[in-house]
């Protein structure tokens, strides 16, 4: 396992809300297990989910987000897979809400040795309360 700084710039677009950025800079860990790369870090009070722990699972054509832990109310799991729809879940304090994903992009340049980055755009539908398009832009770098 290794220690990395991982940033995280993330921007949601909306026709409601038009578009929101938010961009930090986090302590993380990388591990390889499998084939499979794994980026584990915590969600800090900018983030609006602290408490909550994320992890990463990168394969060759896929990657699995889940946040899990002690701010559990914000806890998630959703799949990113290129020109793929996949169901996924938030929970919320009144219960889990299911949401759709569909990737338009995903790439990754994420190595074993702790550098790289993941690119991740797609468009999300929360059962028709919210739909949006979000991307996501993940930089590792060794500490």
């Amino acid at each position: 396992m290794k220690d990395v700084l991982i940033k995280i710039k993330s921007s949601q677009m909306s026709n409601e809300a038009g578009e929101d950025e938010m961009e930090f800079i986090t302590e993380g860990k990388l591990y390889r297990r499998n084939n499979t790369t794994y980026l584990l870090y915590e969600e800090s009070e900018f983030s609006g989910v602290p408490g909550c722990k994320t992890r990463l699972r990168l394969r060759e054509k896929d990657v699995q987000m889940k946040r899990f832990g002690d701010g559990a109310e914000a806890g998630a799991e959703i799949v990113f897979e290129k020109g793929k729809r996949n169901v996924g879940y938030y929970d919320t304090p009144f219960g889990p809400i299911e949401i759709e994903i569909l990737t338009n992009s995903l790439n990754s340049t994420v190595t074993e040795e702790g550098s790289g980055e993941l690119e991740i755009d797609y468009e999300v539908s929360l059962k028709g309360l919210l739909e949006g398009r979000n991307k996501i832009n993940i930089t590792v770098m060794k500490q």
